[in-house]
C-alpha cells in the first residue's frame, strides 16, 4: 500500500513541531521556542489508526517569517504542497493563514484543522483522505496462472545485494495475484527462456534493455517495463504515451527537463543525466543547435514550464501517485508534453507500438 503524506502547515512557531511529536508519540522534530527552528520539512514513517495506515508526516518550516531565510523557508514549504494528500492548517489568526488555505485548496489538498486532541485529528484526517483505488502495478496485463519472465539488469544503478523498489514490488505482485515469476538478467535470457519452454504471457523488462529483449522473445509475446508499469499505477499513462510524439517535433535550440522525484548522486550509468540525454542527442545528430537538457532532481520542480517543449519524468518508485499528478497537472495547464523514462526510451527505439500498455 503507497504512504499518504500528511503535511503540517502553519506560520513560523505556531506549534507544527509540536504537533507532528504528539502524533508520533516520540521527539520527530526538534521543539524550540526560538522562530525558525524547523528550517527545512521534516519527514517521518508512521502507522496510523482509524483506517489511514502507512503514512509520512511532514513537519514543514513554516512561512510568515522576515528576511531572506524566511523566503527560503516558504519557497521549500511550497514544493511540499505537490505531494501532500492531507494538509493540516495550524491557524493563528494571520492573514497569511488564509492565503495558504487558498493555496492548498487551489491545488486540489483537504485541509484540516487541530482538534482538542490527538484522536480528533487523526479521526479528522481519516474523514479528510481521498477514496485510495486499489490499481495493479501490472493492471489487466496477467490473471491468475500467467507465467511472467521479469528481465532485470543488474549494473551500478542496482546495488550489490539488493534488487530494486519497483522490481520488488512487481515480483510481490505476481505472487499475490497467484502468477509465476521468473526472474533473470538479459545475459541469462535466453537460458530462461529456453528453460520455460513455452513463451511466457508477459515479458517484463527494464526500460533500458528494451530493444536487445525484444530481439529476444517472440514477435507475438507482450512486452512492458518496470517504468511504464509505473506510468500506469501513479500517472495518467494515456497522457504520457501521448508526450512521448513529442520527441519527433523536437527541434534545435529546444528545451528538455529531465525531472527525478526523489535526489541521488547519480552513477556513470545514470538513465536519466547520461543515457536518455544521449538518445535525445544522437537523434538531433547533424542538426545546429542541438537542445538544451536541464535536470531537477527531488522537490526543485520548476514552478515555469513553459519554456520547455517536453519534460521526461522518472518512473518515480519512490514518488506518491499525488505527486505524479500535480506535475502531470502542471504540465498540462503549461501546455508542455509531459513523457516517462520507460516510455520514452521505448520510443527512442523505435518500439514504442511493440508495448503493452497496463
Amino acid at each position: 500500500m503507497e504512504r499518504v503524506q500528511i503535511a503540517f502547515f502553519g506560520r513560523t512557531n505556531s506549534g507544527k513541531s509540536t504537533l507532528v511529536n504528539a502524533i508520533c508519540g516520540q521527539q520527530v522534530s526538534l521543539v524550540s521556542d526560538v522562530p525558525g527552528t524547523t528550517t527545512d520539512p521534516v519527514r517521518k514513517l508512521v502507522e496510523l489508526p482509524y483506517g489511514i495506515g502507512p503514512a509520512v508526516l511532514v513537519d514543514t518550516a513554516g512561512y510568515g517569517d522576515e528576511g531572506e531565510l524566511g523566503a527560503q523557508r516558504e519557497r521549500l514549504t511550497r514544493q511540499v504542497i505537490d505531494g501532500t494528500d492531507v494538509a493540516v492548517l495550524l491557524r493563528t489568526g494571520h492573514p497569511a493563514d488564509d492565503r495558504w488555505e487558498r493555496l492548498l485548496r487551489d491545488a486540489g489538498v483537504p485541509v484540516v484543522f487541530p482538534g482538542p486532541d490527538r484522536e480528533s485529528i487523526l479521526k479528522s484526517i481519516a474523514e479528510a483522505l481521498p477514496p485510495r483505488e486499489k490499481r495493479f502495478l501490472t493492471g489487466r496485463l496477467v490473471q491468475k496462472g500467467s507465467r511472467v519472465l521479469l528481465v532485470m539488469p543488474q549494473d551500478s544503478e542496482a546495488p550489490e545485494g539488493r534488487i530494486i523498489l519497483p522490481q520488488v514490488q512487481v515480483i510481490r505482485e505476481l505472487l499475490d495475484r497467484g502468477c509465476t515469476a521468473v526472474c533473470c538478467t538479459p545475459e541469462s535470457l535466453h537460458g530462461s527462456l529456453k528453460a520455460l519452454g513455452a513463451a511466457p504471457d508477459l515479458v517484463i523488462t527494464d526500460s533500458q534493455v528494451f530493444t536487445e529483449v525484444d530481439m529476444a522473445i517472440p514477435r507475438e509475446t507482450p512486452l512492458t517495463s518496470f517504468s511504464v508499469l509505473l506510468a500506469g499505477a501513479k500517472g495518467d499513462v494515456r497522457v504520457l504515451v501521448e508526450g512521448a510524439a513529442a520527441i519527433d517535433r523536437l527541434k534545435p535550440g529546444d528545451r528538455v527537463l529531465i525531472a527525478e522525484a526523489c535526489s541521488h548522486v547519480p552513477a556513470s550509468e545514470d538513465i536519466g543525466r547520461v543515457k536518455i540525454p544521449a538518445l535525445l542527442m544522437k537523434k538531433m545528430a547533424g542538426q545546429a543547435g542541438g537542445l538544451k537538457v536541464d535536470i531537477a532532481a527531488g522537490n526543485d520542480f520548476p514552478e515555469d514550464l513553459r519554456p520547455y517543449s517536453l519534460i521526461i519524468h522518472c518512473g518515480a518508485c519512490v514518488a506518491t501517485g499525488t505527486l505524479v499528478m500535480s506535475r502531470i497537472k502542471k504540465a498540462l495547464r503549461a501546455g508542455v508534453p509531459i513523457t516517462n523514462y520507460g516510455i520514452a526510451l521505448a520510443k527512442l527505439k523505435g518500439i514504442i507500438d511493440r508495448i503493452s500498455i497496463p
